[in-house]
């Protein structure tokens, strides 16, 4: 191997190698709000036991308003249309857009 040959390939690996460090942050910070995103809540955790959450809001026996459901909950922050969103009450973790809890507050 040549003495150019050496030193451009050593110039490469510096430069990929900078360019991988700078970008690994950005990567590790779009891959990690994503998996967080994707947490669904449990009716068996400890906040979703409180709030008396239930997945189906038809099984919900607290559920005085029939047409009270996650989805028209001012708390939702999911998009219409979708089965799951995030919900404000359980710090951003994803609730059934047909479910209910006991903070459900009507949509205005």
């Amino acid at each position: 191997m040549t003495k150019h040959t050496a030193d451009t390939n050593r110039r490469r690996f510096i430069k990929l190698t900078v360019t991988g460090l700078a970008a690994a942050p950005l990567a590790n910070a779009m891959f990690s709000e994503s998996a967080e995103a994707a947490d669904m809540v449990s009716e068996s955790e400890p906040t979703a036991v409180a709030l008396k959450y239930k997945m189906d809001a038809t099984k919900a026996p607290e559920r005085k308003d029939k047409s009270a459901f996650c989805n028209n909950c001012s708390l939702y922050t999911g998009k219409p249309g979708d089965a799951n969103g995030p919900c404000t009450v359980f710090g951003g973790k994803l609730v059934s857009s047909k479910g209910w809890c006991a903070s459900w507050v009507k949509k205005a």
